[in-house]
């Protein structure tokens, strides 16, 4: 792995804690809005449509 990183090292905490921060701020929008918009729908409706 140390070979694929330029100037980190393999046990760099703030890296990893970075990517971390990276991924969950792109993660919870996108698990998040379409949840909400499919709270919003008539269940009924999407139910007699499929």
């Amino acid at each position: 792995m140390s070979s694929l990183l330029f100037e980190v090292k393999p046990s760099d905490p703030i890296t990893y804690a970075g990517v971390a921060v990276v991924l969950g701020v792109v993660v919870l929008p996108a698990t998040y809005l379409p949840a909400r918009r499919a709270a919003k729908l008539d269940r009924l409706i999407a139910l007699r449509q499929e």
